[in-house]
């Protein structure tokens, strides 16, 4: 599991001064990018590859509110790998009170073609050591 600790700002916030809704998925995406970036996943070199990640599947509730200048942690999980989807169960909790779940399925895509392109054998086994 990975940690990533963030602060909630008045940009995060609707009108009522709750995080608005579609906020949570900014914050899922950051979160994963830094959990593959400890498999040894580089956006830069990636594309460079010829290879995108993008997001295929999402399954979300949203459970309770987080508020201005709340303090959350998102908590990455990979919980699936194949050799081009994966799958992170992803959690935002101020401190120990769980604000929303989400499982997302992630794809690799050629950058071009935009038809299903393998993981790179360095990052796959950077990952399958996170399982």
């Amino acid at each position: 599991m990975h940690q990533y600790n963030l602060r909630i700002y008045y940009e995060d916030t609707d009108a009522q001064g709750v995080v608005y809704y579609a906020n949570y998925l900014k914050f899922f995406e950051r979160a994963r990018t830094e959990f593959l970036r400890i498999a040894g996943y580089e956006q830069q070199a990636l594309m460079e590859e010829g290879a995108i990640f993008v997001v295929r599947h999402l399954d979300i509730a949203l459970l309770k509110p987080a508020r201005l200048d709340d303090e959350i942690t998102i908590r990455s999980t990979l919980v699936k790998l194949g050799k081009i989807t994966f799958d992170f169960q992803q959690e935002a909790f101020r401190g120990d009170m769980l604000l929303c779940s989400g499982k997302v399925r992630c794809g690799c895509i050629d950058a071009e073609k935009f038809t299903p392109y393998a993981l790179p054998q360095k990052l796959y086994s950077g990952m399958r050591n996170l399982i």
